[in-house]
């Protein structure tokens, strides 16, 4: 597999950009819920159908894996984040991202991700380094938090959510006074690939989503990042959390985090992993 990233990763992005495409020009017309407050539109099921027929079509030998319409969920698998921001797109803020990983068990090997709205492209595989729209990315910084823009993740909804949201409060009174700002962008995709570009200090979320987080984790572990779980173990879909920082933060990072996390009772065992 190793040997076939640089031709999967090439058809990945052309198979992104499609999905990217139409996004700039359809807008939602339908909405239906799924849960809690979260929701999908006719857009998100639109472009995971285009990607999951590419893919299909392309890699017959590969699982295919979408947030809206399931799929394997261990083997070798490209995995579907079609619209990360939903609830973005549904009020017009233009940070919306899609999102391509190809997984392997439990190994996010390559990402792709596109932000439309802000004609931008990032994408990474294993060993390969990252890139933003073709020139290669790598994080610069910054050595300090009081220098640093944290993203974190959206608070929790559902059954669970409670010690969830209670250790994100405590993570944002902690950081409140320490970190330059703090940013709920909305969407995870995002979070990474700005972490990835230096824009971002850290992104922090509690939870992980195989389809939220795999591309991500890719574009900003090869852009030099720190990728781990709450216990600092290295990131997999397996992992609970998904804690990614530059270097010199990832520290002091995971300290506020598992303080806050300890003393509100969350373990990470709250949310799964799919």
């Amino acid at each position: 597999m190793t040997t076939e990233l640089p031709g999967l990763l090439l058809f990945a992005q052309a198979t992104v950009a499609h999905g990217a495409e139409f996004l700039r020009t359809h807008r939602p017309r339908t909405c239906t819920g799924k849960g809690d407050r979260d929701m999908a539109t006719d857009v998100d099921l639109a472009i995971e159908r285009i990607l999951r027929d590419e893919l299909s079509r392309a890699t017959p030998g590969i699982g295919v894996q979408g947030e809206e319409e399931g799929g394997p969920t261990s083997g070798t698998r490209w995995v579907i984040d079609p619209v990360d921001g939903t609830a973005n797109l549904t009020h017009d803020i233009p940070l919306i991202g899609i999102s391509l990983a190809l997984v392997v068990d439990e190994d996010p090997l390559l990402g792709v991700i596109a932000l439309p709205q802000l004609d931008r492209t990032y994408w990474a595989a294993d060993g390969l380094g990252a890139c933003r729209d073709g020139n290669p990315i790598r994080i610069a910084g910054p050595e300090r938090l009081d220098e640093a823009i944290i993203a974190i993740g959206d608070y929790g909804t559902g059954p669970g959510a409670a010690a969830r949201n209670a250790a994100m409060l405590a993570i944002h009174a902690a950081l409140a006074p320490r970190a330059q700002r703090i940013r709920m962008l909305g969407t995870a995709a995002a979070d990474l690939a700005l972490l990835a570009d230096s824009a971002l200090g850290a992104s922090i979320t509690l939870g992980n989503r195989t389809w939220d987080m795999a591309a991500g984790a890719v574009i900003a572990r090869e852009a030099g990042a720190h990728v781990t779980d709450l216990d600092g173990t290295d990131h997999t879909t397996a992992s609970r959390c998904t804690i990614a920082a530059a270097p010199a933060l990832i520290e002091d990072i995971l300290d506020i985090v598992q303080r806050a996390s300890a003393i509100n009772g969350f373990t990470g065992k709250e949310v799964m992993a799919c």
